[in-house]
């Protein structure tokens, strides 16, 4: 059975408590309550992870490496505008990155317009709010077969 990781970045175990005009109503474990159900009607194993510190993210993204992960969800949120250590650590990986994001991060402030991940990630999904998710993980899905 193929695994998908999905990696929730900084502030994002807020969900559900941090700004709901932007990110909605939806908590992290209702978010990975729904990657894991969804995953399961794929035919895929989801493990879902959260970290608010760069080097426990980074070092989670190397053990992706190691442990033959098919393909990496990835949720970065502020750390998509400028952490240079994480996109490096993501261009080890030889699989699909999709990159996520609840808001739609081109109609809101500029110093979010920029992903520094967007050349290595096979493609970017926001604006959907958790759907961005879902569906990051069927582009993710297919990106492996």
């Amino acid at each position: 059975m193929a695994k998908i990781l999905t990696l929730h970045g900084v502030n994002l175990n807020m969900f559900g408590k941090r700004d709901p005009k932007q990110y909605g109503m939806a908590t992290l474990a209702q978010i990975d309550e729904q990657m894991t159900t969804l995953g399961r009607e794929l035919g895929v194993e989801v493990e879902c992870y959260q970290t608010n510190l760069e080097g426990e993210m980074c070092s989670r993204i190397h053990r992706t490496f190691e442990e033959k992960v098919d393909a990496v969800v990835i949720n970065a949120g502020a750390w998509t505008h400028y952490s240079y250590a994480i996109r490096d650590a993501l261009a080890i990986l030889t699989v699909p990155v999709i990159e996520v994001h609840i808001s739609h991060v081109q109609a809101r402030e500029e110093l979010r317009h920029k992903s520094v991940f967007a050349e290595i990630a096979k493609g970017q999904i926001s604006g959907f709010g958790v759907d961005s998710y879902l569906l990051g993980l069927r582009a993710a899905v297919a990106a492996i077969k």
